[in-house]
């Protein structure tokens, strides 16, 4: 909205979601919805844009990689079904990075061949990152975007801000409502995640300690940097995940010994105070790391109002 974009219908099929969409949205269409189960012909010549974040674990590099075999890798024929449904003058979608080398990239040329709808869409992809829109992050996302025939012009991607946002210079940590809360620790766990110094993880805990906390996974390969991992005030955060206490995806407080809070984790992701969160503490975590950078929504939503207005 900020971007200049009105929503015409919000949907998603997780009913805490669509509790957060209806406190943010009032008055606003918003349904709990399956997109197998959507039917937008009632739509067609009144969308300008369809946006979507499409389930990506198909095409996750931590994932099975099974790609369109996947039953959520379908999930992407079943958006374009949407497109064809109410003919938008341009589409975004959102999903992990993965997608653009899976397959050696032909899983990539065959999505935008099904989103080309035999060229009734020309479609293009990047991968953005966060940081360059202000987010302190290190969050990486392709945007495939379509722009429908009739449209004059062509999508152009937002240009990098040209700053390098922190922690700190965002003012996470600064001023945080008394209501804030924040998963915890069980007490070893603790006492072990004392040793990691800000900006370090598990290979800077000393030898005995690597051997209890890693377990199996000390010798399983790969750098594991998110395991046991404690931010940097002066460093831009990890990719938020679903959860910061889990030990794959540990996204411990810079000074502070435990998981960053619910505030600081939608801090991060770009959200202003007043947005709403509904549901457990567990299920606002799950709904901010599955959540597209704000920043970056926003200069992608300016970029795609600008060629609509030329």
């Amino acid at each position: 909205m900020k971007a200049g974009w009105e929503p015409l219908y919000l949907c998603d099929w997780d009913k805490w979601c669509v509790e957060s969409l209806k406190m943010n949205h009032p008055g606003s269409a918003v349904e709990k919805m399956d997109m197998r189960e959507l039917n937008l012909e009632r739509l067609v010549g009144q969308v300008d844009c369809l946006m979507g974040g499409v389930p990506c674990q198909a095409f996750s590099l931590a994932g099975l990689r099974q790609g369109l075999e996947d039953e959520r890798g379908q999930l992407i024929v079943e958006f374009n079904r949407l497109i064809n449904e109410c003919q938008p003058k341009m589409f975004i979608v959102e999903n992990v990075r993965g997608l653009v080398i899976h397959e050696k990239g032909q899983t990539l040329r065959d999505v935008e061949e099904l989103f080309g709808n035999g060229g009734l869409y020309r479609v293009q992809h990047k991968i953005l990152k966060a940081t360059d829109y202000g987010v302190p992050q290190k969050r990486e996302r392709v945007f495939v975007v379509g722009v429908h025939r009739d449209v004059p012009g062509d999508f152009e991607y937002p240009e990098p801000l040209g700053t390098n946002p922190t922690l700190r210079s965002c003012g996470v940590f600064e001023n945080l409502p008394d209501n804030d809360r924040y998963a915890t620790y069980p007490q070893r766990k603790r006492e072990i995640m004392e040793h990691v110094p800000p900006g370090g993880c598990w290979v800077d805990l000393p030898d005995d300690l690597k051997t209890e906390y890693m377990g199996n996974s000390l010798n399983s390969g790969g750098g594991k940097r998110g395991m046991a991992r404690r931010l940097h005030m002066d460093e831009a955060s990890l990719t938020l995940t679903t959860s910061p206490a889990q030990k794959q995806t540990e996204r411990c407080h810079p000074t502070e010994t435990r998981p960053l809070s619910v505030r600081e984790y939608a801090r991060i992701q770009g959200f202003p105070d007043d947005y709403k969160l509904a549901g457990s503490m567990g299920q606002q975590y799950k709904q901010i790391g599955n959540a597209v950078a704000v920043g970056v929504a926003y200069h992608v939503g300016l970029q795609a109002s600008a060629l609509l207005t030329e």
